[in-house]
């Protein structure tokens, strides 16, 4: 930009952004002499720092100039405004039926069922659904089916679509009743109240015989768009990450005056509780705008009367269980230490099911407005299984995620069944989990790597979840206004 001291840049810089890592980013202005294309240190106006998170969940960043040193560039400062580049994630729920379609069944009338094709640009066409069949019956209405627009049609509204009408067999030679052609554009017709409908046209019919008409009617009664969101478009839209911390403080750690316990406050190297606890906290902080952060201990008996508790605030204030940002945790974590004793067992169901019901509080408003991470660090077997795998459930109804770090040697066996990997987690009463939300990783798999790996391996699937749960329950992002429109 010339001749200017307020530059408005038309350059676009596109970043690949990923939620489980910390993306630092630089940005430096600098004056350039006519005929110099090369910033050197004499034309250097000021630069600035931040990390991608702080930019996506604000949608715009303005941070003060900073010369070399630390010095203020005195009242320069650069805005960043971020927008998300995104292919068409949305679906498409359609519902056909049909009406006096041939019969070709002597003894019983057709079992028909309908495929829906995308014709390609060379010239191929692929299946992109077959519905169930509907038995002995010529006026059949199939079960409404969801499809990505992308599959649909590549989002390409006036792509050829055709549309085959079998009669299904049991020896797999199903007889062909009809088909016919159309597009998703057409087929939109049906949100303004209009029928659409087409003949299923049977071609060798249509050739030998004058009077054919059809060999049935095809009937769309439901068209409607449903619209994905993706996790950038959720976070621009205002939704806080809630991220909340639970700290095993079992007897299984050993004493914290012993230099061998895992609890043991080192002068310069910190223990791997605090280790998990800043790589993924650091990552979560900035998508929550107060950066005050609940934070509670199980496992323990606390003052004043000794007894034990499995969701206690390790700042002792029921009534207040937050800390001011991360670093924040880690003080009351290290105050609190001298002032437990470390008993057991080791219960996390109490503080699931805390947690879950400030989610529960959040889902009733229907807004994408806040989702919640509990984050817990323990070092040992869980001894309440049961009544883990059955908050476990409950909470998967709700805009929660739970991520378990297993810190120390201890066989974490058990924790892969939470984890859903293998197979689809039950309560003890057989229900099923609504959605896969908890996520296992054992600290010493990382104990080499940097910290960034090891928040990048346990929030890897946050967005997905985030995205997952809002979408199954029709909740949009609650603002995606720009700046601009102000």
């Amino acid at each position: 930009m010339k001749s200017t001291q307020n530059p408005v840049f038309a350059k676009v810089f596109t970043v690949d952004y990923y939620f489980e890592e910390v993306q630092r980013l630089r940005f430096e202005v600098f004056d350039l002499a006519p005929g110099r294309l090369v910033p050197k240190d004499d034309n250097f106006l000021g630069g600035a720092e931040c990390t991608l998170g702080q930019i996506v969940s604000q949608r715009k960043v303005t941070k003060a100039l900073m010369l070399k040193q630390g010095k203020s560039a005195g009242k320069s400062t650069i805005t960043v405004i971020a927008d998300e580049l995104n292919d068409n994630n949305d679906y498409v729920l359609l519902a056909f039926q049909a009406k006096k379609l041939d019969d070709k069944d002597f003894f019983s009338k057709s079992d028909p069922f309908l495929e829906t094709f995308r014709l390609n640009d060379d010239g191929t066409q692929q299946l992109v659904y077959r519905t169930e069949v509907v038995m002995d019956n010529l006026n059949p209405m199939w079960e409404p089916f969801k499809v990505s627009i992308q599959s649909l049609c590549c989002c390409d509204y006036e792509r050829q679509l055709k549309c085959i009408i079998w009669d299904w067999d049991s020896n797999g030679k199903h007889d062909f009743i009809g088909e016919f052609y159309t597009n998703f554009h057409e087929m939109l017709a049906t949100q303004d109240g209009r029928q659409v409908q087409w003949d299923c046209i049977n071609p060798k019919y249509k050739a030998k015989k004058k009077r054919y008409k059809n060999s049935g009617v095809v009937v769309l009664s439901q068209c409607k768009i449903i619209k994905i969101y993706s996790f950038l478009e959720y976070i621009m839209g205002g939704c806080q990450i809630q991220f909340t911390v639970a700290i095993d403080f079992t007897a299984s750690n050993g004493d914290p005056q012993n230099s061998c316990s895992l609890h043991y406050i080192h002068p310069y190297q910190p223990n791997e509780y605090l280790k998990a606890l800043v790589a993924v906290g650091e990552i979560c902080q900035d998508y929550d705008s107060d950066k005050m952060f609940p934070a509670f201990g199980f496992g323990a008996k606390i003052p004043p009367y000794s007894e034990v508790s499995h969701d206690f605030p390790i700042n002792f204030n029921e009534e207040n269980p937050e800390c001011a940002g991360i670093q924040g945790v880690v003080e009351e974590y290290q105050n609190s230490l001298p002032k437990l004793q470390l008993y057991g067992p080791t219960n996390i169901a109490p503080i699931i099911s805390r947690v879950a019901r400030t989610a529960a509080e959040d889902a009733e408003s229907q807004q994408a407005s806040q989702f919640s991470i509990l984050l817990i660090l323990t070092d040992g077997v869980i001894t309440d299984m049961a009544d883990t795998r059955e908050a476990i459930v409950r909470a998967s109804w709700l805009p929660m995620s739970i991520i378990i770090v297993g810190i120390g040697s201890a066989d974490f066996a058990d924790m892969q069944i939470l984890d859903g990997d293998d197979g689809v987690l039950r309560s003890p009463r057989g229900e099923a989990v609504a959605r896969d939300i908890v996520q296992f990783v054992p600290f010493r798999d990382f104990k080499n790597a940097t910290p960034d790996a090891l928040a990048k391996c346990v929030l890897a699937e946050v967005p997905k979840q985030v995205v997952e749960y809002f979408s199954t329950n029709e909740i949009s992002p609650k603002s995606l206004l720009s700046d601009f429109e102000h």
